[in-house]
C-alpha cells in the first residue's frame, strides 16, 4: 500500500509540474508592457486571423524567449543535480563550482576573437566553446577535489575558480575594440531575452539528447548513489559513470551559458526542492522532476525580470538568486542539524 501511494505521488507530482510549466509559458507569452488577452493568444495559436503587431510580438519575441527558459531552465536544474551526484555535495552546481564562469570566459573568448575579424558566430560554435571551458573548470574543480577534503573547502576552491575565469573575461571584455562586444555585458548577466526560433531549435536538440542520455543512466545512477563500492558490485562500470556525469553535466550547463549567460542557484536550489516535493531521491523520478521544476522555476524568474519594474529589465541571475539563495541556505542548516 505505501509503495502504491509513493507511486501516486510521483506520478502526480510530475503531472502538476507539467501542468505549472504550461501555466507559466502561456503567462509569460501574455504579460509584458503591450498586454495581450488569451483570446488573442489562443485565436494565434489556433491559426486564425489576429493583429499582425499581436502575432510580431509573440511569436517571434515572447513566444521564443519563454520556451528558452523553460529548455534552458530544465538544462541547469538537471546539470545541478548530476554534479550533486557526482560529488555527493549537496550545494554542488555549475554556477558554485565555477563551471558556468569557465563556460562563460570560453565562450566570451570566441565571440571577442571571431567578432573582431568580423566574422558570424553560430550557435554550434558558441555551444562547443561553452563545453571546452565547462570542462576546463570542471577538471579544476575535480583536481581540487583530491587535494581538499571537506564540503566547504570544495566549495571555496569552486568560488576561485569562477572568480578567476569571471576576471579573466571582464578583462577581455574591457579591452575589446569591436562595437559588437557591447553586448556581452549584458549576457554576461544572464539574459533570456533576444532568443530566437532557429536558437531555441539547436538548445531543444542539444538539450533533449543529453537529457534523454542521462535518463537512460537512472539505474547506474541510483546505484551509485548508495556508494561506489555498492555500484561496482551491481555491475556498474563506476569510472566511464562518472566520466559521463562530467559530459552531460557540461554538455547542459554549457549550453545554458552559450546562449543566456551564467544563471545563478538554479542548479543547486531546483534539485533540492524537487527532492523535499516528490519525496524521493529516486533517478528515475527525480531526472524529470529536475528538469520540469527547472523549467518551471526560471520561467517563473524571468516573469519577474520582466515585470517587476517594467519597462527595466532586471538580470534573470539577479532574480534566482533571491529565490535561490535561501534554498542553498536551508540546505546547509539542515546538513548541519543532521551532523550535530
Amino acid at each position: 500500500m505505501q509503495n502504491h501511494r509513493k507511486l501516486f505521488r510521483c506520478i502526480a507530482g510530475l503531472l502538476l509540474l507539467m501542468i505549472l510549466c504550461v501555466g507559466l509559458l502561456i503567462l509569460n507569452i501574455i504579460c509584458g508592457s503591450i498586454s495581450i488577452s488569451f483570446q488573442d493568444f489562443f485565436q494565434l495559436i489556433i491559426k486564425q486571423e489576429v493583429n499582425e503587431t499581436v502575432r510580431g510580438i509573440v511569436m517571434e519575441i515572447r513566444f521564443p524567449r519563454a520556451v528558452a527558459a523553460m529548455i534552458l531552465g530544465g538544462a541547469l536544474a538537471l546539470s545541478g543535480y548530476l554534479l550533486q551526484t557526482f560529488f555527493h555535495n549537496p550545494i554542488a552546481g555549475p554556477f558554485v563550482l565555477g563551471i558556468s564562469s569557465g563556460a562563460k570566459m570560453m565562450v566570451a573568448v570566441v565571440m571577442i576573437f571571431l567578432l573582431g575579424k568580423s566574422i558570424r558566430v553560430s550557435s554550434f560554435v558558441l555551444i562547443l566553446a561553452a563545453f571546452a571551458g565547462a570542462i576546463i573548470s570542471m577538471l579544476f574543480v575535480l583536481l581540487m577535489s583530491k587535494r581538499v577534503q571537506g564540503m566547504s573547502m570544495l566549495v571555496i576552491s569552486g568560488v576561485m575558480i569562477g572568480y578567476i575565469c569571471s576576471a579573466i573575461t571582464d578583462f577581455m571584455v574591457t579591452f575589446a575594440q569591436d562595437a559588437d562586444i557591447v553586448n556581452l555585458h549584458n549576457w554576461s548577466r544572464g539574459s533570456f531575452s533576444g532568443m530566437s526560433w532557429s536558437n531555441v531549435c539547436v538548445m531543444t536538440v542539444v538539450v533533449l539528447a543529453a537529457s534523454f542520455a542521462v535518463f537512460m543512466l537512472s539505474k547506474p545512477i541510483g546505484a551509485y548513489q548508495l556508494g561506489e563500492n555498492y555500484a561496482e558490485n551491481m555491475g556498474v562500470n563506476v569510472r566511464c559513470l562518472r566520466i559521463l556525469l562530467i559530459l552531460l553535466s557540461s554538455v547542459l550547463s554549457g549550453c545554458v551559458v552559450a546562449y543566456a549567460g551564467p544563471i545563478s542557484f538554479v542548479g543547486i536550489a531546483v534539485p533540492h526542492l524537487m527532492k523535499a516535493y516528490m519525496g524521493t531521491a529516486k533517478p528515475i523520478w527525480m531526472i524529470p522532476a529536475s528538469f520540469l521544476g527547472g523549467s518551471a522555476f526560471c520561467l517563473a524568474c524571468d516573469l519577474i525580470a520582466r515585470m517587476a519594474f517594467a519597462p527595466t529589465e532586471l538580470s534573470i541571475s539577479t532574480v534566482t538568486a533571491i529565490f535561490g539563495a535561501p534554498v542553498v541556505l536551508w540546505v546547509m542548516q539542515n546538513r548541519r542539524r543532521g551532523k550535530g
